[in-house]
């Protein structure tokens, strides 16, 4: 009997122990599953180390890429192809934000009933985008070789519609590996941050008008160059006496340092942080790189940083949510670029200070910029001259919006935003604007 009892111990100890090993299998399963799927030793998805399954839609139903048996495929037009690669990702995944290899478990259709095969669901292994392919080849086309970027989302919904940078390469053709141009992996868009020139007068301005007491009445001499602890701040001209509102139009240097000193860093520091400019946004997991800014200095570096200078490092993607809850009152839909999953939104100033800023950026347009030169697009806009190392030619920036997108543009080296990156904005909003 004792020896029947002993025996059916060991029997419950082994089937415990099955029981709990097979829950630790499935705990792992449901927690790793997908890395094991897209594992690169899979055969059944990949072919010579490259996904052999998959497809890629933009958002109105362009294949941009496919992979089969044969290899990665990707759109017929080159224009397409450069224009989204930073999106999409090289043959070799190189891009590590691009979906063919952060989304690699959705591309390959894995879930955790079916594995790799997932032929319960009709929409196995299929992705499809927000990215519009047409919009990005113009995007690609109009930064020609230059360096540089361009984003654009709908501010209401959420949907990223473009993110082109370049170097770019043609994924179809270009090999790239280890003699790709510096850069040329990096999405702009989501991962990099600059310096933004006077663009960020922009923040300053949402600085001012909420902190500043008499504001409307502000005015401020230019005379082409103002002292700050002995040292000169320079404008590009005398712009004479201005209020905020001219200030901002002619992009004064001069004024905008003096207000970063009366604000202070403190002030300064809380408005960046509340712009989300020092955060990061999640893009469907993917995160976006935060900027960063050194406000704790004297007050002469202060007046350089209020005017986008000095230390300060803006994300292109963070300051384009920024212009899109200036379209909306001071709310903004996050940005998403995997069609049918955003809805979710964020709140980053007052609407008061909203209204007064959509109103100034509109009137840059009017008084600057020229409003013929944006036909159709009732544009409302900042422009932005990022000076680098001595010697250098400038970065050129614009951002803005216009209808329900929100946009930025960066030229690097390519000189004064409203001339040069101004036009590149202006094309990709017409061709977004012709295919609605």
């Amino acid at each position: 009997m004792k020896k029947l009892e002993g025996r059916a111990l060991i029997c419950i100890a082994l089937a415990v122990t099955l029981i709990i090993g097979l829950g630790i299998f499935i705990g792992r399963l449901a927690a790793d599953g997908d890395d094991w799927a897209t594992f690169y030793a899979n055969a059944h998805v990949y072919s010579q180390g490259r996904l052999a399954v998959g497809t890629v839609y933009d958002r109105n139903g362009e294949i941009l890429l496919k992979n089969d048996e044969d290899g990665t495929h990707y759109n017929e037009d080159a224009g397409i192809r450069r224009g989204t690669v930073h999106v999409v990702g090289d043959k070799d995944m190189n891009i590590s934000t691009a979906v063919n290899s952060f989304f690699r478990s959705d591309i390959i259709g894995y879930n955790f009933i079916t594995g790799t095969n997932g032929s319960i669901f009709s929409d196995n292994r299929t992705l499809r985008l927000t990215i519009d392919g047409n919009v990005s080849k113009t995007a690609n086309e109009a930064l020609g070789r230059r360096n540089g970027l361009v984003g654009v989302y709908n501010w209401k919904t959420g949907e990223i519609i473009c993110m082109t940078s370049n170097p770019s390469i043609d994924p179809e053709k270009d090999g790239g590996g280890a003699d790709a141009e510096s850069g040329t992996y990096i999405n702009k868009v989501l991962s990099a941050a600059d310096t933004p020139g006077s663009i960020f007068k922009l923040v300053t301005t949402k600085a001012a008008l909420e902190n500043i007491a008499g504001i409307d009445d502000w005015s401020f001499t230019c005379t082409g160059r103002h002292v700050i602890d002995g040292e000169k701040i320079t404008c590009t001209a005398a712009h004479g006496r201005l209020n905020l509102y001219s200030a901002l139009a002619n992009s004064c240097n001069c004024a905008y340092a003096s207000l970063a000193v009366e604000l202070g860093s403190d002030v300064m520091k809380k408005t960046v942080d509340e712009l989300g400019l020092t955060s990061s946004y999640d893009v469907n997991g993917i995160k976006s790189k935060a900027g960063s800014f050194n406000f704790d200095t004297y007050n002469y570096n202060l007046g350089w940083a209020g005017i986008g200078q000095f230390e300060d490092q803006v994300n292109p993607l963070s300051m384009m949510v920024y212009m899109g809850a200036i379209a909306g009152g001071g709310e903004a839909a996050k940005p998403y670029m995997l069609k049918g999953t955003g809805g979710d939104s964020v709140k980053l100033l007052d609407g008061n200070t909203a209204a007064k800023l959509k109103e100034m950026m509109r009137n840059n347009v009017l008084k600057t910029y020229g409003d013929g030169n944006y036909p159709g697009l009732e544009l409302h806009a900042k422009s932005g001259t990022a000076e680098g190392a001595k010697g250098t030619v400038p970065d050129a920036w614009f951002c803005g919006f216009s209808g329900d997108y929100a946009f930025i543009v960066c030229v690097e080296n390519g000189g004064y935003g409203s001339s040069v990156a101004g036009p590149v904005a202006n094309k990709v909003l017409q061709a977004l604007k012709s295919g609605e």
